[in-house]
């Protein structure tokens, strides 16, 4: 390799580093990625220079850099000093907090969820910033990154593998805008996952708690007991085996009571793209009890106590304490209404999946499906209705105050 040609760069397809001579190194990642690298050895300790694609950097180029980069190194200097003096002249220096904000601010608009667009900032600030916001984004190393998981990872594993993927999708971004050049610090895959144990390793992944499908109908029995906006709504998310949000969210202009469908808008679905909900007499019944209470709201089906704000989660989740199900959660419905589907039923799992909104499929299955199964997931839900229904009447026995004697 050390005798290149333009042509045996091109046929080096391998992964693999490949000498070039004088410190230089061709870096193959796949046969469309290709690099140039300057390797040297310092202080003990190895040093990679990134000197740009294949695509950009011509071999003669290359190797004329890595001549500059090896009289440096042979006059005792540092050449990842030199080649970082010379990015910073270059873009101005661009510290990984303002590289980070650039990012956020070029992505903001493609996040549906407000939550999600809050906490990149958030983990941001509380986890990196600290260690190495002020670094510039070309010089932040893998021992930075190290500094800011390090304290999290066993504690907080999730928080950490977050955190993480925000650095290295950062650090991705500055690469792309020219403001960094060489590996990503942050990258996972053959370089963090030999320092960090695994998320599956340091924690269990903990599921949404469901109530057993078996205990739902005394559930639903004593659930239609219960007064209030948010012991309906409840009741509605359990009908639909809709998302907690998409619920609290529903508008009534979203509504078609004639035809019984209830239309989520892609913004408010998790897989972005517009979900039709067939609603069994059971969930329209529910909407009829709801109507009065929510009269005069701004179209939300299930308002809030302030005016104009939807229901909140809390509300909800305090239903099932109600019921003595603390340790039960609202999504967990969603996972009960699958084991139902799958145990008890003979319909086809993918109408299943289909009407909890989930992509069915890979990509090229997804494009020959162009129906939403809608007439199926219609049966599956008015059989699920009349499953919640099946538990026999139980004696309510009224709750009186006591007269004060």
């Amino acid at each position: 390799m050390a005798k290149l040609t333009a042509l045996r760069i091109e046929k080096a397809t391998k992964p693999g580093r490949y000498p070039a001579g004088g410190n230089l190194y061709l870096v193959v990642r796949s046969p469309r990625a290709k690099s140039w690298q300057f390797r040297y050895m310092r202080g003990g300790r190895r040093r990679d220079i990134g000197l740009g694609p294949v695509r950009a950097v011509t071999l003669a180029e290359a190797r004329e850099k890595a001549a500059e980069l090896k009289r440096v190194l042979h006059q005792g200097g540092d050449p990842l000093a030199t080649v970082r003096a010379e990015r910073r002249q270059a873009t101005g220096g661009v510290t990984f907090r303002e590289a980070a904000e650039r990012y956020i601010e070029a992505h903001r608009a493609g996040w549906r969820n407000a939550k999600h667009a809050a906490q990149w900032p958030s983990t941001l600030t509380t986890y990196a910033y600290p260690v190495f916001g002020d670094v510039d984004v070309a010089e932040i190393e893998t021992d930075h990154v190290l500094r800011a998981l390090q304290p999290i990872w066993q504690a907080k594993p999730e928080t950490a593998q977050r955190v993480r993927q925000r650095i290295e999708a950062v650090i991705d971004f500055a690469r792309a805008r020219g403001w960094r050049e060489g590996d990503n610090s942050a990258r996972w895959r053959g370089h963090l996952a030999l320092m960090f144990p695994a998320r599956s390793k340091v924690a269990r992944v903990e599921h949404h708690a469901a109530v057993p499908w078996k205990e739902l109908p005394a559930l639903w029995r004593d659930l239609d007991h219960l007064d209030g906006m948010a012991a309906l709504a409840l009741r509605f998310v359990v009908l639909t085996a809709a998302r907690s949000g998409e619920v609290r969210g529903a508008r009534w202009s979203e509504i078609d009571m004639g035809e019984a469908i209830w239309t989520v808008p892609a913004e408010r679905i998790k897989a972005g793209r517009e979900h039709r909900v067939p609603l069994s007499p059971a969930a329209l019944a529910v909407l009829d009890q709801v109507r009065p209470l929510a009269a005069g709201d701004d179209d939300l089906v299930f308002p809030g106590a302030r005016a104009g704000r939807p229901l909140s989660d809390v509300a909800v989740a305090k239903v099932l304490r109600r019921l003595g199900r603390d340790g039960a959660t609202v999504h967990g419905f969603r996972s009960a209404f699958r084991d139902w589907a799958a145990e008890r039923t003979s319909f086809a799992g993918d109408v299943a999946e289909a009407a909890l909104a989930h992509v069915v499929g890979n990509k090229v299955e997804a494009a020959y499906r162009r129906g939403d199964l809608f007439a199926k997931r219609r049966a599956l839900m008015v059989a699920w209705a009349q499953y919640l229904a099946s538990a026999p009447a139980g004696k309510v026995i009224p709750l009186r105050r006591a007269a004060a004697s």
